[in-house]
């Protein structure tokens, strides 16, 4: 997609800034939007699971982010000096809450926990999307959109409790349902982090938005990749390592740059809670992955996966 234009430099607001109200029809290019991101994003969990092969989550997380600070830096340093300064302080916590803590997360999650169950549960999105917006953002909280947070915590226990971790098809070989709440974890970040994008971040392009936050975390992460893992011995001695690291660079580009610009351009483009919903597609494309991959699934995973789905369809339509 072409780059959009760069903003002008401007002064300190007087007043925090506004978000725009949202949009009175969806256009048909955010419909595009929610189904490419989609794809890219349910490819993710694979991605993470054949990176863990070799290297460890902190390792993976940190080169993650490393990598894709590294591609969009270009982008960051020709914007960095055009963003007021006002908005540093929410592309910092954006950026950590958003895509820093949750590289962690979620890699630490997919070491116990089959990587379409991983998929699954980043359905939350939406719910804490809403949760977040209601509690912080002036967010409009309904009697069914109550009941649709509430279905979602009640899909959580149904896959965790009920069904188990997926099975030994993991990068350990060794099951635990309980490491899924590292991604109830990072799912409440992403809820923060959209509605810091939409409500505080809206004017400035997504390739500035993303380009700046990864430049704000990247280099700690590459910092402490180099200097704190065993990364580089690994990657120069392990069997395996580059294929791992070639999926995790894979990762980097499509899940981390290339899609957090799409989803930054998505949420600027529509409402935080439609720019969420993209995860009605992801634990599809999630599952179909790790089940060519060997990892189970059963009646109670789908009954956890289709109560959470329905709790998202419950607050995307409730008004």
């Amino acid at each position: 997609m072409p780059t959009p234009p760069a903003p002008a430099v401007t002064t300190a607001p007087s007043s925090p800034p506004v978000a725009p109200p949202p949009p009175h029809r969806i256009p048909a290019s955010a419909w595009g939007l929610l189904v490419i991101l989609a794809s890219i994003w349910g490819t993710s969990f694979i991605l993470m699971k054949k990176g863990l092969v070799v290297f460890s989550a902190l390792e993976l997380g940190a080169a993650r982010v490393s990598v894709a600070a590294l591609l969009l830096l270009p982008f960051a340093l020709k914007h960095v000096s055009k963003v007021d300064r006002s908005r540093i302080k929410w592309l910092l916590l954006s950026g950590v809450v958003g895509t820093l803590v949750p590289a962690f997360l979620f890699a630490y999650a997919e070491t116990r926990l089959a990587s379409g169950l991983a998929g699954v549960l980043n359905a939350l999105t939406v719910v804490f999307t809403l949760v977040v917006g209601a509690a912080f953002f002036g967010q409009k909280l309904t009697g069914l959109r109550v009941l649709g947070i509430v279905l979602g915590l009640v899909g959580t226990v149904v896959l965790m409790l009920l069904g188990g971790s997926g099975g030994a098809a993991t990068p350990t070989g060794e099951g635990n349902a309980w490491y899924g709440l590292y991604i109830v974890l990072a799912t409440f970040g992403y809820g923060i982090s959209v509605n810091i994008i939409k409500n505080h971040l809206h004017s400035i392009p997504a390739v500035a938005v993303t380009s700046l936050l990864l430049l704000f975390i990247g280099g700690p992460a590459l910092a402490f990749l180099l200097l704190g893992t065993d990364f580089l011995p690994k990657l120069a001695s392990v069997p395996g390592a580059w294929p791992a690291f070639g999926y995790i660079a894979l990762l980097a580009t499509m899940s981390t740059a290339v899609a957090m610009v799409l989803f930054n351009k998505l949420i600027q483009s529509s409402t935080a809670l439609f720019a969420a919903s993209n995860t009605y597609l992801i634990p599809i494309v999630a599952l179909g992955w790790g089940l060519l991959d060997g990892e189970d699934f059963n009646l109670w995973h789908l009954l956890g996966m289709v109560i959470i789905l329905a709790s998202v369809a419950i607050i995307h339509r409730a008004k």
